[in-house]
């Protein structure tokens, strides 16, 4: 199936040809003519299948010329992920007049409320943000056609729910409204009830990650071990880009120095970096400038680099549906990945979670010619007793076979 079902414009036809887009994908294929048709739409997909072009082409379909006045809405849970449907929307909008502004923190607000002046069709908005705007009444609300709610069950996760709720009651009644995630979460139903309308439910393989990636785990007695195994697993994988997820912003913070001190090309994103600097370190990874990115979960969402070949889980992420975001960042496209977890036996019943979701058990691997015994300060670790030690080493998964895969496994 190609576009031309869906009878858009000329122009936006042109811009899916100069992009390199031929067909939709599969949530794109359902979703776009219940919208176009004015339904509310409620699109469950795995990320990187193209959820954020489902819901921007009936967006630029409806609005058609430019009015000056706000008729669409974005709301999304982090400046990245704004930041990515901007520039997929100039793409797809090139050549329309429409035009849009941003509005989320970390940034000042005065250029925003410049642009809202002069005029704007679109607004891609953050809630605390777009929060400050109406109540500074720098932004008009009162004639939103089409209000997105994209990564629902994030904005969930970060306490955005009453702040949604409270933005809601500023648009006009009359309005289609486009839910999508890659989760859904029954709190997230409960909220879908609240704020749609008969909406078309459409489920693509969601709350999974991509059939492209391929899962490890890598067990170690302690987290002491984690940066002495990640650096030699980097010497021994054949990789384009690696994003490594830690689970604090200070241990992201102290493994980025570690990497740059091995030699690595590394950049950082996490919550105490400034809009500048994470703009930097999103556009030099996207670049390749930088080939590795240490992360926390800021950037399981709105971080769309389809030369991602490995995601490294340095810390397991405390939530499933976590897992399956930051898994998400690889195997995009089509394109094959893989994904790497560093477990301890503390991880265990995390790493239950994950299988039970998965629906599989996870290969375990070693890395050959890596030893515990062999890494620095490693006479200071205490030793457990022996039957501790049994049971942890059990847990852990440490006597199968771990490394590289094996003959006539796939290799990158």
């Amino acid at each position: 199936m190609s576009f031309i079902p869906f009878s858009l414009h000329a122009t936006l036809m042109a811009n899916l040809s100069e992009q390199g887009f031929s067909k939709p994908t599969p949530i794109q294929k359902e979703t776009i003519g219940l919208a176009i048709e004015g339904h509310d739409v409620m699109g469950l997909a795995q990320t990187g299948t193209g959820k954020t072009a489902a819901f921007l082409l009936p967006i630029l379909q409806r609005l058609g010329q430019t009015r000056r006045i706000p008729r669409a809405l974005i709301v999304v849970p982090t400046r990245e992920l704004a930041e990515q449907i901007r520039a997929v929307f100039e793409q797809l909008g090139k050549g329309t007049g429409l035009r849009w502004a941003m509005a989320y923190g970390g940034v000042g607000i005065n250029p925003q409320i410049t642009k809202l002046k002069k005029g704007v069709d679109v607004v891609i908005a953050c809630p605390g943000r777009l929060l400050d705007h109406i109540e500074r009444g720098t932004v008009d609300l009162s004639k939103i056609e089409v209000l997105v709610l994209d990564e629902a069950d994030r904005m969930f996760d970060m306490g955005f729910l009453p702040d949604i709720r409270r933005i809601v009651k500023k648009l006009p009644a009359e309005r289609q409204t486009l839910l999508f995630s890659a989760t859904m979460p029954e709190n997230i139903r409960s909220l879908a009830r609240d704020v749609m309308r008969d909406p078309k439910t459409v489920e693509i393989s969601h709350s999974m990650p991509p059939a492209t990636v391929t899962h490890a785990l890598f067990a170690v007695s302690d987290n002491q071990y984690k940066t002495p195994l990640l650096l030699a697993l980097l010497k021994q994988i054949d990789r384009d880009s690696v994003l490594i997820f830690t689970r604090t912003k200070y241990r992201a913070e102290r493994l980025t120095r570690q990497l740059i001190s091995a030699g690595h090309r590394t950049t950082s994103l996490q919550g105490n970096l400034s809009q500048g600097r994470r703009k930097a370190a999103m556009d030099g990874f996207r670049e390749g400038t930088f080939r590795i990115m240490v992360a926390t979960d800021i950037a399981s969402r709105g971080l769309d680099v389809s030369s991602i070949s490995h995601v490294i889980n340095y810390d397991i992420p405390a939530h499933v549906d976590d897992y399956v975001h930051r898994i998400g960042r690889t195997g995009r496209a089509a394109k094959d990945g893989d994904a790497f977890t560093f477990v301890t036996p503390d991880d265990a019943d995390l790493v239950r979670a994950i299988e039970k979701r998965m629906g599989s058990r996870l290969a375990r691997r070693i890395l050959e010619g890596f030893k515990e015994s062999e890494q620095p300060n490693a006479h200071l670790k205490k030793a457990k007793p022996a039957g501790q030690a049994a049971k942890a080493h059990k847990s852990s998964g440490q006597r199968r076979h771990f490394g590289p895969p094996r003959s006539g496994g796939r290799r990158r």
